[in-house]
């Protein structure tokens, strides 16, 4: 065990021999620190949260009480293999949520980026790649093996089929079930998720001014109305388009996936 000076352990708190806990962390009552946990700088765990499995949390992440970080998958296939989870700085992870760690199969490792927010109750599965500021509402369940972009939001009580993507800047109404890919900055919403638009009120927050978000609708609107297939009008956005935002989108759908994709109403 490594508990640098400057950190507080609450005596009830079990910090595991083999733990690395690093300067100005508190850890709270009734607390567990697992034996392979690696906590960053400034970590506050909070009473009766468990920190466990080959689990690494960056500087000045807060995990709030009844938090289950870094458990074991909840996959059939999983046979103990040594798998792990990383979590970037700065995320904050409430009351009741649940991380587990990788899977062998699925490359090992559970990542969340910097700056997330996972509200109470919600999960995150194995192998999920989650990341930068993004925001998972309460009892949200991400599947395993799912791909979340940065700045992505999933309102409460939703749902996202394992393998999903979805694209950086999108946005997941509330009580919805995702089972196809979201391009990048799309609004989803209704239970069985259809694709309603863009995250116009998204995009705006971050800055894009309004020649980027015009060159967006009218990306939308081919991919929606265009003849061909969505490849085939993604493809014509890819050749066509010199706006960033617009090829972002293209590249994401000409990209490898394991599920097909949500697309606007009126497109096949």
């Amino acid at each position: 065990m490594a508990v640098h000076g400057t950190a507080v352990v609450h005596p009830s708190a079990f910090v595991e021999e083999g733990a690395v806990v690093g300067e100005d962390c508190y850890i709270g009552p009734f607390a567990v620190i697992g034996p392979e946990v690696v906590l960053g700088a400034r970590v506050t765990v909070k009473s009766h949260a468990v920190i466990t499995g080959w689990t690494e949390l960056g500087d000045d992440c807060t995990i709030w009480p009844f938090a289950c970080v870094g458990e074991v998958p909840q996959d059939l296939k999983y046979q103990g293999e040594r798998t792990r989870l990383v979590v970037g700085a700065r995320t904050r992870i409430r009351e009741a949520a649940t991380l587990n760690t990788g899977t062998e199969g699925g490359g090992g490792i559970t990542r969340v980026g910097e700056d997330c927010l996972i509200m109470t109750g919600a999960h995150v599965g194995h192998d999920a790649q989650i990341g930068d500021r993004v925001i998972l509402v309460n009892h949200v369940a991400i599947a395993g093996h799912c791909v979340l972009g940065d700045d992505v939001i999933v309102g409460g009580l939703s749902g996202v089929h394992q393998w999903v993507r979805i694209g950086q800047g999108a946005i997941i109404g509330a009580v919805t079930m995702v089972t196809n890919d979201v391009i990048p900055y799309g609004l989803v919403q209704a239970p069985r998720g259809e694709l309603d638009g863009l995250n116009l009120v998204g995009l705006k927050r971050r800055g894009v001014d309004r020649a980027g978000i015009t060159a967006l609708r009218a990306a939308y609107q081919t991919l929606a109305q265009e003849d061909g297939s969505f490849l085939d009008r993604a493809r014509k956005l890819a050749e066509e388009s010199d706006s960033p935002l617009v090829r972002e989108i293209a590249d994401f759908i000409l990209s490898k996936s394991d599920r097909s994709f949500l697309t606007p109403k009126g497109g096949r």
